[in-house]
């Protein structure tokens, strides 16, 4: 696997990193990637260790799989009258099933770049991913993109029913609003109502819930590349713009600040569902953990249907840069979100 090459600027030699359970003190040298890295070097006052970018991730997806076990609890909460066990199965069935955790990571680095790093944005980023999960148990129904498997396991509906799965997706997205609702989250009720209200509209008619009406539509027609644009953009772009946009409300950041990490979640929300795109063409649903080459056989429009593998690799490399270019005014505390944006690209499943 490939190592960050270190280099010295000048004047600037260090900067603080901001990486998962060690200190917001810990000191590093400036690095630069590449779009194949797995590995960071991290020069602390002390000593020398060495961050596995693979393991960072793998620590973050423990600490948001440790909450979310606790926020899918089968204790009723106040106000609450009961928790049917049948359906809290069913959302820890479809929530509790491992993956990238990519979406709350990505909001909970980009508070941390920004300065904040609490259980608060934790909190967020798992009602972040409560939204995607529902998406999830929802998009396997059978009305929908009809799957057995997800992430290697049934999908919920075939695990328990189809009522059941129905049932648990509007649980997990009403427990969302719940979740980012919650004091923790941040102190002022304002923040919090503009979490919400950009969260419902990420997720809702003009955001992933309208991306998956248009694609639903697209079987079977041709449509141009700004359509398929279009539809990526809600479908799959919208919650990862929110992750980061989020991720900097959370932290207080600057307007500027806070549009410039938009467009940001925007770049890798396309970049993210071309390499999505591109591993339902290329790769094995063991590898996958789910059933590939569905989109070709439902006859979906997707840009590598319209261009071909070359000018997609092409245009992914093309975000790649400048998804970087958007991080420079950041410096050496985006190299998180810069490590990010090139596992998405080079993302094996």
């Amino acid at each position: 696997m490939d190592r960050i090459k270190i280099r010295h600027r000048p004047g600037h030699t260090t900067g603080t990193a901001h990486f998962s359970n060690s200190s917001l003190d810990d000191t590093a040298i400036w690095f630069q990637g590449n779009p194949g890295f797995q590995k960071v070097v991290v020069i602390r006052l002390e000593h020398t260790v060495t961050i596995d970018l693979k393991q960072h991730l793998s620590t973050r997806a423990a600490r948001i799989e440790a909450v979310l076990t606790s926020l899918l609890d089968g204790a009723a909460l106040p106000g609450e009258t009961a928790r049917p066990p049948r359906l809290v199965a069913a959302m820890r069935h479809g929530a509790l099933n491992g993956g990238k955790r990519l979406r709350p990571v990505l909001m909970i680095e980009t508070a941390a770049m920004f300065g904040r790093s609490d259980d608060g944005v934790v909190q967020a980023a798992c009602a972040l991913e409560l939204v995607h999960c529902y998406s999830l148990v929802h998009d396997d129904l059978p009305a929908m993109d009809d799957d057995d498997l997800r992430r290697g396991l049934p999908t919920v509906h075939k695990a328990y029913d189809e009522a059941s799965a129905i049932l648990a997706g509007d649980s997990l997205l009403t427990l969302a609003f719940d979740v980012v609702a919650e004091e923790t989250v941040h102190e002022d009720a304002g923040v919090r109502l503009r979490l919400s209200r950009d969260l419902a509209r990420a997720s809702g008619l003009g955001g992933m819930a309208g991306g998956q009406m248009l694609d639903l539509e697209s079987e079977h027609r041709a449509r141009s590349e700004d359509e398929i644009r279009l539809l990526q953009s809600m479908k799959t772009g919208a919650l990862l713009r929110y992750a980061c946009r989020a991720g900097a409300v959370l932290a207080d950041a600057a307007e500027d600040d806070i549009d410039r990490l938009t467009r940001f979640g925007e770049v890798i929300g396309l970049a993210f569902q071309l390499a999505d795109d591109l591993l339902d063409v290329e790769a094995s649903p063991e590898t996958m953990g789910k059933a590939t080459g569905k989109d070709a056989e439902a006859g979906k429009a997707t840009l590598v249907g319209l261009w071909g593998i070359e000018k997609t690799r092409a245009e992914l490399n093309r975000l790649v840069k400048e998804a970087a270019e958007l991080l420079k005014p950041f410096d050496e505390r985006a190299e998180v979100l810069a490590a990010l944006a090139s596992y998405i690209v080079s993302r094996t499943n």
